[in-house]
């Protein structure tokens, strides 16, 4: 990449898009670490933010820590983050069930003990591996503790045609591990390719929900948010279908000849969040 990054905008038009910018919704995975490494670049972007008067927030679509275990880790590695920064796709669905299904009461899940224990402490009993045993949703999740088993009872409950929702698209999960991590959205290609049956919703990126709980929470109009995020299929998506200010950033999933290639580019294209930083900063004199 011989620029930091490229854009279909002037750069006066770049500039004035970032002036707006009030708050940034960052991804996690990929765009401030990898796997278990804080990128270097984190912490003064960060920081930045905050001196400029410019709020942020965690956004993830990876529901197998809860909001608890996040905010652990992050202050593991040297990140501060109140729970209202926090938002994954797990506490997303939770709220989507308590306002537009809240028939739901017992679930089965695939799913991390943490991410289960999450939708426990909100009030959902969930299910056995039991045909007796029927649940009022099948939930799927990215599960890196999932069982052939639970994967085998999620299919069957999946062909008996109750409500059926994914948490979020993700193929992969990025990691700095020489392997390749299963993610929901392949579970539910699993499910499909045994059952024919796809997910009735699926609530993470590119879900503009996500944002739209940023903007009531805070105030702000679309124009007003920026989604930075590695991957142009959920956190550029989402900001486009939200109508706020989207980010790529190549230091996780995307390469960059995935973004020349891509048929609805971000606003903009960056080699990481510190070159954003620096045009955020430069539109502010």
């Amino acid at each position: 990449m011989e620029k930091e990054y490229i854009t279909p905008l002037s750069h006066d038009e770049l500039l004035a898009a970032c002036r707006r910018i009030k708050h940034v919704a960052l991804d996690m995975d990929g765009t401030i670490y990898m796997g278990s490494q804080l990128f270097p670049f984190t912490k003064p972007f960060l920081k930045e933010l905050t001196d400029n008067g410019i709020g942020y927030s965690f956004l993830t679509n990876n529901p197998t820590r809860s909001r608890v275990d996040y905010l652990k880790k992050l202050e593991k590695l040297g990140i501060e983050a109140t729970p209202d920064q926090m938002y994954t796709t797990a506490v997303a669905t939770i709220e989507y069930l308590k306002e537009k299904m809240p028939q739901v009461k017992r679930i089965f899940a695939t799913g991390t003990p943490s991410m289960i224990k999450e939708f426990e402490d909100a009030g959902y009993e969930m299910t056995a591996i039991d045909a007796n045993d029927m649940p009022d949703l099948l939930l799927v999740a990215f599960d890196t503790t999932l069982t052939y088993e639970r994967l085998c009872h999620a299919s069957w409950l999946a062909a008996q045609g109750i409500p059926y929702i994914a948490t979020n698209p993700d193929r992969v999960c990025p990691t700095d591990q020489p392997t390749v991590l299963v993610d929901c959205g392949s579970l539910c290609k699993c499910i499909e390719h045994a059952t024919g049956r796809e997910p009735d919703l699926v609530i993470g990126k590119p879900n503009p929900d996500m944002l739209s709980g940023i903007m009531y929470r805070y105030g702000l109009r679309a124009d007003e948010i920026a989604m930075c995020g590695d991957r142009i299929y959920t956190d550029v998506a989402m900001a486009q279908n939200a109508g706020a200010f989207g980010v790529l950033v190549l230091s996780g999933e995307t390469t960059l000849q995935t973004a020349l290639e891509a048929e609805n580019p971000p606003l903009l294209t960056a080699r990481d969040i510190s070159v954003f930083g620096k045009l955020l900063i430069e539109s502010k004199s």
